[in-house]
């Protein structure tokens, strides 16, 4: 039976309440709510996730031994039709909470590519949304962040995402200043529920 809703999970990557990627991305959840599509956030920082030991030990099972917040993840992974992920740029790279996220979808990489059970699309097919917000000028930290972003889509089937980046975003309320970001953002949550 199809179903008449879309699933849509959203990962905060930014340690920091009402920062600029915080802002930016609520104004996504706004723009997919009044789409009248209902949201689930994850705000990483709250949640108690270890890192990935690189065990092996999903290798030939496709899932992960340690058992922890991510499990809660892990299922709406499975069930989502749209994933949006958002984060700030440290060092030229997604936030820690971002990426110790990422790293333990190694068990979806080896169910994909060792055990050849790619997770299936669904009723809508799979679309993500990557937002990225970073202080610096040159673009390097956002290539970086959406190279790691990319492996992770591909990972869990998103076969198709839209990129929001925004740079000399660095004093908190500094994306508030910026012309059209919150608009970009709104539209961009809007324009990921579509089917075609």
């Amino acid at each position: 039976m199809k179903r008449s809703k879309m699933n849509v999970i959203v990962f905060m990557g930014s340690p920091r309440r009402n920062g600029n990627t915080d802002l930016l991305l609520k104004e996504t959840v706004r723009g997919i709510e009044d789409a009248g599509v209902a949201v689930k956030v994850f705000n990483l920082n709250l949640m108690k996730i270890k890192a990935c030991q690189d065990c092996g030990g999903c290798n030939e099972t496709g899932k992960c031994i340690f058992d922890d917040e991510m499990n809660m993840i892990y299922d709406e992974i499975r069930a989502a039709d749209r994933i949006v992920l958002a984060s700030p740029i440290f060092f030229f790279a997604l936030s820690a909470q971002a990426k110790v996220m990422i790293d333990r979808c190694q068990s979806f990489w080896c169910e994909k590519y060792l055990m050849d059970k790619p997770l299936e699309p669904g009723p809508f097919g799979r679309k993500g949304l990557l937002l990225l917000v970073g202080g610096m000028k040159q673009d390097i930290g956002i290539k970086c962040g959406e190279a790691c972003a990319k492996a992770f889509f591909r990972t869990v089937s998103v076969t198709e995402h839209e990129s929001l980046f925004y740079l000399n975003i660095d004093q908190k309320g500094d994306i508030l200043k910026h012309p059209t970001a919150l608009k970009d953002a709104y539209e961009a949550g809007k324009r990921l529920l579509l089917t075609e």
